[in-house]
């Protein structure tokens, strides 16, 4: 059984007992749908009820004060974007958790950072920055039609400030393909002539000059620039069929990073353990394992990294004052629903 298929039904255990419905599998009419078809996976719950208490009142506030569209499928309870909040959202207003965050970003990203300044979900920054300028993105908002990172740590450094962009994932084993490789309308966007182009090799083709996204105004190539290794490996544009979320971050993060606005630029993604598909979801593309190699495929920018949603968590586990009630409930919580930590993903 995948990885993806047991936590659907280790989600489904967890549900039954935190909404006291012990008999969910028979019950098909509380079931939420994907298309037309019900999943006892998915809830027909409000966002409030999927979230560890010490986030449910604070986060749906956020969501509407910033104008943020939640992700479609938060309501499936092996929702990344749902397993983000859990994770990272409650160091936005606790002290106690900023602290903790601030400890694992220096040990895990960079001793340079001093400071946790804020976190903030699916974020955009203002002015020239912005994805709709930056990278050509045009009518999208936070959370819908942009490249704006499901969490983001605002930070401060020895000599400035400082991003950390990341892409977070539980279940999924791919960050997708690329959407103009879809041979059919999109908003009024034409179409794309040849899919088949983009997935030939990089000696024989310079992407960024047949990339269907430019002919849509999307400037991702222009912030992505492959390096010698990245075109002696590569057997497909980076973002052809597998690639296309980490592809659009890391151009993001490289465009920030060239403005001089900020000391530090990471381009991340915090992911389950467990998870090895996703680990080796670039290889047709070339990139064996998207965690040592992806940085290697580009021309110097914005720094990349990963870490494992364990580890977060087992820093707090490790680290907390024990007799906090608010990180005790936090962690009770994270293993209970996610397994975090236990023996054998630490």
């Amino acid at each position: 059984m995948s990885f993806q298929e047991q936590e659907k039904i280790n989600q489904v255990e967890w549900w039954k007992s935190h909404s006291s419905q012990p008999n969910w599998e028979n019950e098909k009419e509380n079931w939420g749908k994907h298309g037309d078809e019900s999943y006892q996976h998915i809830t027909k719950a409000d966002l409030p009820d999927l979230l560890w208490e010490g986030i449910a009142d604070e986060l749906p506030k956020y969501i509407k004060d910033n104008q943020i569209t939640v992700h479609s499928a938060f309501k499936h309870l092996n929702s990344s974007w749902v397993a983000a909040a859990n994770l990272y959202f409650p160091a936005r207003s606790n002290p106690d958790f900023r602290k903790l965050l601030l400890d694992f970003l220096r040990s895990n990203v960079s001793t340079d950072i001093i400071d946790v300044v804020d976190v903030e979900l699916e974020f955009a920054l203002d002015g020239d920055l912005n994805p709709e300028k930056l990278l050509g993105e045009m009518g999208g908002s936070r959370g819908s039609g942009q490249t704006s990172p499901d969490v983001t740590f605002i930070v401060t450094t020895k000599r400035g400030k400082g991003l950390i962009l990341t892409e977070c994932k539980y279940t999924e084993d791919s960050f997708y393909r690329c959407s103009a490789r879809n041979n059919e309308d999109k908003k009024d966007l034409p179409d794309k002539p040849d899919p088949d182009r983009c997935m030939q090799l990089p000696s024989s083709r310079e992407y960024e000059k047949i990339c269907h996204q430019k002919e849509w105004g999307r400037k991702y190539l222009d912030y992505f620039k492959l390096s010698d290794y990245g075109k002696s490996i590569l057997t497909r544009c980076p973002a052809a069929t597998a690639g296309y979320q980490l592809l659009r971050q890391q151009a993001l993060a490289n465009g920030i990073n060239e403005s001089g606005q900020y000391d530090l630029v990471f381009s991340a993604v915090a992911f389950d353990k467990r998870n090895t598909r996703l680990m080796g979801c670039l290889k047709r593309t070339g990139v064996k394992n998207f965690q040592t190699e992806w940085c290697k495929i580009y021309q110097h920018g914005a720094d990349f990294i990963t870490w494992y949603h364990q580890d977060w968590v087992e820093h707090v586990r490790k680290h907390h004052d024990t007799s906090n009630e608010t990180i005790k409930s936090w962690l009770g919580y994270m293993k209970r629903r996610y397994g975090y930590p236990s023996d054998n993903n630490k």
